[in-house]
């Protein structure tokens, strides 16, 4: 249903919709002089009287280039209604938040600087980016190390009697899709299902001497597989089988069954 409502400045009547008087209260601006007024409380009949409506008041208020000139009488220096007054205050706030938004990121990236390795750890798509920044920045960004992506996939030990050692033979294997740290293993000699002494192993006495500081370097490749051998003096334990974990997890894993 259409309503009339009249520009109480210059007697302009327009005619308008329920909604359009609504929004913000009622309040509108006149298309004809560009004053504001309540458009609920200037609603007029339309009866008898010819009116000579105008396009509705609404087009005034959002499209300042529909606005004419000034009517004579009207003050251009009147109070705008509160929700225009709010707008206007409001639009110098965005501009605070551009530089606090800069100071949040630097402090994130600088928190994420600090943490690079463990933010590696759960997130490897993120090690090419810190790795150009530390060349930049000389620094290094360690490998991931994720235990529970490894896996001892083969292995058997023998008693080499002419050298009096145990010699521990096993495989490796990355399930991961990105580069590893080789882990560390803990190795236990048992005795009649019993431990009988207990070693955790580094990498550089697990893996062949000959290239352990190449491959330690360049880190486990996703989904391979690395050869280990372990020599155990048994000249002082006596021992009748053996377990062999990745360190931690798979010990904890193992202790806990």
């Amino acid at each position: 249903m259409n309503l009339v409502t009249r520009c109480p400045a210059c007697g302009t009547a327009f005619r308008v919709q329920r909604d359009q008087l609504a929004a913000h209260f009622g309040t509108v601006r006149c298309g004809k002089c560009g004053g504001v007024f309540n458009g609920v409380a200037a609603l007029v009949e339309e009866g008898a009287e010819k009116l000579s409506l105008d396009p509705s008041p609404q087009l005034g208020l959002f499209d300042p280039s529909r606005r004419p000139a000034q009517a004579p009488g009207v003050r251009d220096d009147a109070p705008l209604p509160e929700f225009l007054a709010e707008e206007r205050a409001s639009r110098p706030r965005i501009w605070l938040w551009l530089p606090l938004s800069l100071v949040a990121l630097g402090a994130l990236g600088t928190q994420l600087y600090h943490s690079r390795d463990e933010a590696t750890n759960w997130l490897p798509e993120l090690r090419p980016a810190f790795t150009l920044v530390c060349r930049m920045a000389g620094c290094s960004v360690a490998l991931p190390r994720r235990p529970e992506l490894l896996k001892i996939v083969a292995s058997d030990m023998h008693d080499d009697s002419a050298r009096q050692v145990f010699v521990l033979n096993a495989t490796l294997r990355n399930l991961a899709r990105f580069p590893q740290q080789y882990p560390d293993l803990e190795l236990t000699l048992t005795n009649v299902g019993k431990p009988v002494t207990r070693r955790v192993l580094r990498p550089d006495e697990y893996l062949d001497p000959r290239i352990a500081s190449r491959v330690i370097a360049s880190g486990l490749e996703a989904g391979a597989e690395e050869p280990l051998r372990v020599h155990v003096d048994a000249k002082i334990v006596r021992a009748t089988g053996y377990e062999l974990c990745i360190y931690p997890q798979d010990c904890l894993k193992q202790a806990t069954k």
